[in-house]
């Protein structure tokens, strides 16, 4: 027979369990149930390749591949983006996406860098998609500050949620305003599950690098 006491012992426990759920880092369960998803993208493939860089080469597109992935974002619910990858690499992103979800790692956005809210005098840009936290793969473009093509043109990296996993070189800190607290559930660190499966599929951490710190970015190698 419950008394006020435990009454009200269970409901604060109760209240404590839907706290934890909805603002500790954990997605609530419309995450892994059949619940309808958020759409943050729905291009078609000449909308995801609008505004290409025309000096990308014909063999480099043709490799591309727009995927559909299912995401837990930041408000607990399920989402529903898209991304441009090799296509080689189908298989190894819907396996992390698969292993986000199950995890309930959060990830705020997954929009193609076509999309209009990311382009500057009409062409793709990363630092409007770093900023509006999203995450993104192809992009036909240098390497930060280098003058060689990074793995994003040859759609072989994706960078994975930039405001919380920034790029670090010399004091410099990419996206402006983004910090990196690796205690926080949509912070990507070296013993992370999501890091540890990409590594185990043969990707590279831009974590582990020594002469700087990409926490956001993961690339394969070609092949």
């Amino acid at each position: 027979m419950m008394n006020k006491y435990t009454h009200s012992i269970s409901c604060l426990m109760f209240i404590f369990f839907a706290v934890t759920v909805c603002f500790g880092g954990q997605a609530n369960g419309s995450c892994l149930t059949g619940s309808a998803a958020v759409i943050d993208s729905k291009m078609t493939e000449a909308e995801a390749f609008d505004g290409l860089a025309s000096n990308c080469p014909d063999k480099i597109r043709r490799k591309q591949k727009l995927l559909t992935v299912e995401y837990c974002s930041f408000d607990g619910k399920l989402h529903r983006g898209q991304l441009v990858i090799d296509a080689a690499l189908e298989k190894d992103i819907k396996k992390v996406f698969a292993l986000a979800r199950k995890k309930r790692f959060p990830i705020y956005s997954v929009i193609p860098i076509a999309d209009k809210r990311f382009r500057k005098d009409g062409r793709w840009d990363d630092d409007l998609s770093m900023v509006a936290n999203n995450t993104s793969g192809f992009n036909y473009r240098l390497s930060v500050g280098s003058s060689h093509l990074s793995k994003h043109a040859y759609g072989r990296a994706i960078d994975i949620n930039p405001m919380q996993n920034p790029y670090i070189k010399n004091g410099a800190v990419l996206p402006s305003g983004a910090t990196y607290k690796p205690q926080t559930s949509r912070t990507l660190t070296k013993n992370h599950p999501i890091v540890q499966e990409f590594i185990r599929l043969g990707w590279t951490w831009g974590g582990n690098w020594t002469s700087l710190k990409d926490y956001q970015h993961f690339e394969k190698p070609l092949q």
